[in-house]
């Protein structure tokens, strides 16, 4: 039986680009503990342009459960800017209150 990454992985072959597909894999990456492979793929699409903004949004907070809290702020930061620059004001305003709760837990 195919995994839902394998089909991901095989629709990325036909559509590389996709950028729902490619967040869509390191979703799924993450899911299966393959934490530095989804975030590796998360910061491409953050540096798509125009970047896509929830993938800075998933990189802080895999980050955070990560316990790597200060990169985890410096992406939410960026993701902020970003979202900021591309008028979305929900998504800017979800990453800052997450933002804030980390500076409850500390290092």
């Amino acid at each position: 039986m195919t995994t839902r990454r394998e089909k991901i992985e095989a629709m990325l072959v036909d559509e590389p680009n996709d950028t729902f597909l490619r967040y869509s894999l390191a979703m799924e990456l993450d899911k299966q503990g393959e934490h530095e492979a989804s975030l590796e793929r998360l910061a491409e699409l953050s540096q798509d342009n125009p970047p896509y903004v929830p993938a800075f949004f998933m990189s802080g907070q895999q980050l955070a459960r990560l316990n790597r809290v200060s990169e985890a702020r410096a992406i939410l930061r960026d993701g902020i800017e970003s979202a900021r620059q591309q008028d979305d004001s929900h998504a800017a305003g979800e990453m800052s209150e997450f933002l804030a709760s980390l500076g409850e837990l500390g290092e």
